[in-house]
């Protein structure tokens, strides 16, 4: 937070660079100089540090095409999820494979697509947001290729896990670009927009995978995906603009910090200059000020320059920091199981229907369907519900707020999300009619989203200038309990049945929801007091 004194030139944050070269580096925002007839004083958070290009002051059109494009990348990660399910049994013939090694497949897909954006986050804080999308679609696309050339299952395990690395950098850093673009007064209205595309994937990927197959062969399938993740390629090399701005990210001023510390050729910071932490609560205390004196206008220079490489970004320290944050964990714990159970319901809900119902692919895709649905209703319902109940209670509050309020509109989700899984499980248990299965399949996706919606959300907010780590974290929670979920599914579900299955994870469901609450009501204390702590261990250094 950046504080600046009357009559004085307004100040930067520690470690911004002034350094016209003339020339846009995509990941480097070059601040124009301020009007120095300022006398007001005014009070900056990291969020909102001043920047040139401001991607928050870009025209509508402009912010929403970029949201469109975000948007239609995941669409494509959330297609290849599950696009191939309905093909399962024409690709062990054709490769040939059994159903173990298929199964390994999946598993592996979705433990790359959790683990990856660790490293896609790291990337896009030194290197910029557009690198990462053009890299990571062009990995997908040649991954798709060779899966659809492949002879053998081997190949099809190895650029399948090639597919879920490409496909989980929108993942990462999708969520973090639109914090870059969008204030957080209208954020939960874009991110429930941004999650209706990914979510829209695993509802309609069974219907594509079954009709290509049908219409042509499986390899039909990794051929459209080929396609349409080009497509997504070419539309972000001409239509993106890169949203990173080295000014409001933490990653990359911790990581400047240490260049600066430790390189024996940087300049010296300034003599006439003197740099303290950004602002950050401490309990019972007043706001700590990071204040850039200056001793007169003649005097100014500009920051020390060093080009920052991947080898000044550790992707594990910035982790651990928002891991030991107890209200990112806790919340992080709650995401997972929310993630988890989506995984659960699609690919246990194809196999009842099949074995209890005897219906085929495309009947399977059309029932499943209404899943999908529901969460696309709740993303956007809930979405616009989290920015409505943000404003009201800010309003309520003297027009002060905190990430914690935006937890209060996941309790409609919380509640009635339990029952709902329960209910769905012992209906297929007792082989009732399709039709309340697909209301029940409704209502588990318009509740679990509703609620993910917010936590997503709320993850972003509590972690300003760290957004894209933050959001990596939670894909690697989500990734590990959705792999751990594919692999128990079968067994569980064969064992105990879809009653007690589906029970099991209502109570599981219930204990995520009493996290999320635990967040809400003690979530402001925990992350002041990681806040404070890391400006101490800041200061000790």
């Amino acid at each position: 937070m950046i504080m600046q004194s009357k009559d004085r030139q307004p100040s930067l944050p520690a470690t911004t660079s002034i350094h016209d070269t003339g020339k846009e580096d995509p990941g480097k925002s070059t601040l124009q100089t301020p009007d120095m007839s300022a006398t007001t004083s005014s009070t900056i958070d990291i969020e909102h540090v001043p920047v040139a290009n401001d991607p928050r002051q870009w025209s509508s059109l402009r912010k929403n095409l970029s949201l469109f494009l975000i948007s239609a990348a995941s669409l494509i990660a959330g297609l290849a999820n599950n696009v191939q399910n309905p093909a399962v049994q024409e690709m062990e013939a054709d490769l040939p494979a059994t159903s173990a090694q298929f199964s390994l497949s999946l598993s592996i897909f979705i433990l790359v697509q959790g683990l990856m954006p660790l490293v896609w986050s790291a990337i896009s804080e030194v290197k910029g947001r557009k690198l990462v999308y053009l890299v990571s679609l062009a990995l997908f696309t040649l991954g798709s290729i060779v899966v659809a050339l492949s002879k053998s299952i081997g190949l099809v395990i190895g650029f399948r896990a090639l597919q879920a690395a490409g496909s989980s950098a929108v993942i990462a850093i999708g969520a973090a670009t639109l914090a870059d673009i969008f204030d957080p007064a209208e954020r939960g209205t874009k991110m429930g927009v941004y999650y209706m595309a990914p979510l829209l994937g695993p509802a309609i990927g069974p219907i594509f995978g079954g009709a290509l197959t049908t219409g042509f062969n499986w390899r039909a399938i990794f051929w459209f995906l080929s396609i349409v993740s080009g497509s997504s390629f070419l539309a972000f090399l001409f239509f993106f603009r890169d949203t990173f701005r080295r000014e409001r990210s933490l990653t990359y001023q911790n990581a400047m910090r240490q260049r600066m510390r430790i390189s024996p050729t940087s300049s010296p910071t300034p003599s006439n200059v003197t740099y303290t932490n950004h602002s950050l609560p401490r309990m019972g205390e007043k706001k700590k000020t990071a204040t850039i004196q200056k001793k007169k206008e003649s005097d100014v220079q500009a920051l020390p320059i060093a080009k920052l490489s991947l080898m000044d970004v550790n992707p594990f320290k910035p982790i651990l920091l928002v891991v030991r944050r107890v209200n990112n964990f806790v919340i992080l714990i709650a995401s997972g199981l929310t993630f988890a159970f989506g995984f659960l319901v699609a690919y246990t809900s194809a196999r009842s229907l099949s074995m209890r119902y005897h219906y085929g692919p495309m009947k399977i895709g059309l029932v499943t369907l209404a899943y999908g649905l529901g969460c696309l209703a709740g993303s956007v319902l809930g979405g616009r519900w989290s920015d409505r109940s943000l404003s009201l209670l800010k309003a309520a509050n003297g027009g002060k707020s905190s990430p914690e309020m935006r937890l209060k509109s996941t309790y409609l989700g919380v509640f009635l999300l339990p029952p709902s899984i329960l209910v769905l499980g012992w209906l297929y248990q007792k082989k009732v009619h399709v039709s309340a299965i697909c209301v029940f399949l409704f209502a588990c996706g318009f509740f679990s989203i509703w609620t993910y919606t917010s936590t997503i959300a709320y993850i972003v907010d509590a972690n300003n200038g760290r957004s894209s780590t933050a959001v990596a974290t939670n894909s690697a929670f989500r990734g590990v309990m959705a792999f751990i979920t594919t692999e128990v599914a079968v067994p569980l579900q064969d064992g105990v049945g879809d009653g007690w299955m589906y029970t099991i994870w209502a109570l599981l469901m219930l204990s995520g929801g009493m996290l999320i609450l635990l967040v809400s009501w003690k979530g402001g204390r925990w992350r002041e007091q990681a806040q404070a702590r890391e400006v101490e261990n800041s200061e000790a250094t």
